[in-house]
């Protein structure tokens, strides 16, 4: 059966915190908006793969912790579209527990991890990062970046 729906790309978001401060990555050498901070770890759900596989995954390709499914808690949706032949479902969780500390296991894409005040970012930051950040510290379950106004719910 075909259906004639939209086929939104998805990726799974970590959100974690240490006195204060949230872990982000510089990015450099990729093909879209080097020079700029996003939200780490972060990445695309792959096929055949759960939000939760994802988030796991990308903790471990992306800033090398281990993070247990059970320790994660989901927090907030985005759908988000920067580009118009194109739209994202973007699944947000908080880390509760994690082992290990953050390092670069990614040098050819980006920096070592800086932790951020989430009060005071730098004008970098990618700027869906940023408005989704915002919204999840604001307790949003929901959110839309990128349709023409940005939403909160």
């Amino acid at each position: 059966m075909k259906y004639d729906t939209a086929q939104p790309y998805v990726a799974a978001y970590v959100l974690i915190r240490k006195d204060g401060k949230i872990p982000f990555l510089l990015r450099s050498n990729t093909t879209w908006l080097n020079g700029y901070y996003g939200l780490a770890p972060s990445g695309k759900v792959e096929k055949g793969e759960t939000f939760l596989q994802a988030a796991v995954r990308e903790a471990k390709e992306e800033v090398g912790i281990t993070l247990q499914p059970e320790d994660l808690k989901q927090i907030m949706i985005c759908h988000r579209s920067e580009d118009p032949t194109m739209s994202w479902v973007d699944v947000w969780f908080e880390a509760i527990d994690w082992q290990g500390e953050l390092v670069n296991a990614e040098p050819d894409t980006h920096s070592a991890p800086d932790w951020l005040d989430p009060q005071n970012l730098p004008e970098n930051i990618m700027p869906s990062h940023r408005f989704m950040l915002q919204n999840a510290l604001a307790g949003k379950s929901y959110c839309e970046y990128g349709w023409g106004v940005e939403k909160t719910g």
